[in-house]
């Protein structure tokens, strides 16, 4: 059983990522479904092993999957979230809408 790969969420000004650590699967076996405001993130993977020893076959079989939930903020634009695996690492991006992003800080001279 594949343990529960572990997930870093930042924010920028722009957008959002998740970064999910799950090394070892390829990007088809990834499932990222967004249905209102949750994104799941699930995978399942069977290995099959075979070992032929002297009169006999022997099959292991394994079998691992993970799901996670998570409910997305108001602010994403839901059409263009994007994923990316590379190195054992699956990235989303989750762009904000216009709206949503916050005028940068700035300071204000007295006369």
């Amino acid at each position: 059983m594949m343990k529960v790969p572990a997930v870093n969420i930042t924010e920028t000004k722009d957008h959002f990522e998740v970064a999910l650590a799950a090394p070892g699967l390829k990007k088809d076996d990834f499932k990222i479904d967004a249905d209102g405001n949750l994104l799941t993130i699930s995978s399942e993977k069977e290995e099959t092993k075979e070992e032929k020893e002297k009169m006999f076959t022997r099959k292991e079989y394994n079998y691992s999957s993970f799901s996670r939930t998570f409910t997305l903020p108001e602010d994403v634009k839901r059409d263009k979230i994007e994923a990316t695996y590379e190195h054992g690492v699956l990235k989303l991006v989750m762009p904000k809408k216009e709206e949503a992003k916050k005028p940068e800080a700035r300071h204000i001279a007295v006369k």
